[in-house]
């Protein structure tokens, strides 16, 4: 993306759509080289309402419109373990 806080500032203003579609919050995570190459992190009440959500005209916009210069990776994760340390 062309400018984080931009892209951040409209994804923000879409979060009311993402929790009526079962989204329950989530991480940023920035490359410490390029501010711009990010990375995020939901969690969903379901794979089905996430899978949805992220199939969405909606969601293709928000993130179009917040200067996203590819086409973002999407993928649906199961949390297997946490490590201790």
């Amino acid at each position: 993306m062309k400018d984080f806080a931009k892209w951040k500032a409209l994804f923000e203003e879409h979060g009311e759509a993402r929790r009526q579609s079962g989204s329950k919050g989530g991480y940023f995570f920035q490359n410490v080289n390029d501010r711009n190459e990010t990375i995020f992190l939901l969690e969903w009440n379901s794979l089905k309402n996430a899978q949805s959500f992220a199939a969405s005209d909606g969601a293709k916009a928000v993130l179009m419109s917040a200067g996203l210069t590819d086409q973002p990776d999407v993928y649906f994760l199961d949390a297997v373990a946490k490590p201790k340390c």
